[in-house]
């Protein structure tokens, strides 16, 4: 059985989908980007910025589901310019000290609200 998991401190969705499902132990987010709940625009222009705020997005979503980033297993990074992607693996090791989980990165052509970035994971309890 799923349970939808939403997120007081995480921005609402800007199309039909839920901030994360649970099935069982297993929990699925919804693709975050650099949007501040609190105003709804992009944290900031710079990769750094949003990074920043996707990675706060996510620790809410996560915590509204009893979870840390302990519990993540796999991690997808979306991005429009690779060359962004040492900046990124600055910033995510920040959450990631040790025995970070499995990831996937790939190049984008855009993302939604002119988004430098954008990430998902998958956790377990």
């Amino acid at each position: 059985m799923a349970t939808i998991i939403t997120a007081s401190n995480a921005p609402a969705a800007l199309g039909p989908y839920s901030h994360a499902v649970l099935v069982g132990d297993t929990l699925y987010t919804s693709g975050q980007i650099g949007l501040n709940p609190a105003t709804g625009k992009m944290a900031g222009d710079t990769i750094e910025e949003q990074a920043h705020q996707i990675l706060a997005n996510l620790e809410s979503v996560l915590e509204a589901a009893g979870m840390t980033f302990a519990n993540v297993v796999k991690t997808t990074v979306f991005l429009t310019d690779l060359a962004d992607f040492a900046t990124v693996n600055g910033i995510y090791g920040t959450k990631f000290p040790s025995n970070p989980p499995a990831r996937s990165c790939v190049q984008v052509a855009k993302l939604p609200a002119g988004a430098k970035m954008e990430m998902e994971l998958i956790a377990a309890k």
